[in-house]
């Protein structure tokens, strides 16, 4: 979570460095474009809502959140602040929906036709740790914990737990079909 304005430099590199391998010029940024946009406006988002105090809060709270919620009908993402820890990469344009419960640790990399879902109420969403991949249309649902170092495959239904680390998941319902450290 952004505490501070540090915290925001080093969410908006590593989201930088998720993307690109490095440290991007100007001109991919440019090529990029509204992509990269979302992921600093969802950063500078999560900074306004976590620092800020007063009158400045609720303006550039509205702000942020009209400038995201344009950026994500262009896109079709959907994603609430304070969901994905740092490194955030989502790779394509196309429907990426996140509910607000869901809470993801640093280095998630997320195709297109994604849905992080609850399921009876907003409480019960997934919960994951760090270097995760979501394979595109992977599903994730309820009251589920992931471990670090997984893999979901492509059109994967995931609801249930899966702590074990290192692993990758596949299938309706998911279930480990290859254990084995997951490179980035």
């Amino acid at each position: 979570m952004i505490k501070n304005k540090k915290d925001l430099k080093f969410y908006i590199k590593c989201d930088e460095i998720a993307r690109w391998n490095h440290k991007a010029s100007v001109f991919e940024k440019i090529i990029r474009g509204d992509m990269w946009r979302y992921n600093v406006v969802l950063r500078k988002q999560e900074y306004n809502l976590n620092c800020r105090k007063g009158i400045l809060k609720k303006i550039l709270k509205l702000y942020y959140e009209i400038k995201k919620r344009k950026l994500g009908y262009k896109l079709g993402w959907f994603i609430p602040p304070n969901v994905f820890g740092p490194g955030l990469c989502i790779v394509h344009v196309g429907p990426v929906i996140v509910n607000s419960a869901a809470s993801f640790g640093s280095n998630c990399r997320i195709q297109a036709m994604v849905n992080i879902g609850a399921s009876k109420g907003d409480v019960n969403a997934p919960h994951a740790g760090d270097f995760i991949y979501i394979g595109p249309g992977a599903k994730l649902f309820g009251k589920i914990e992931l471990g670090s170092n997984i893999s979901i495959g492509a059109n994967a239904v995931v609801n249930k737990t899966m702590t074990q680390n290192n692993v990758t998941l596949a299938g309706v319902p998911a279930s480990v079909v290859s254990i084995k450290k997951i490179r980035y």
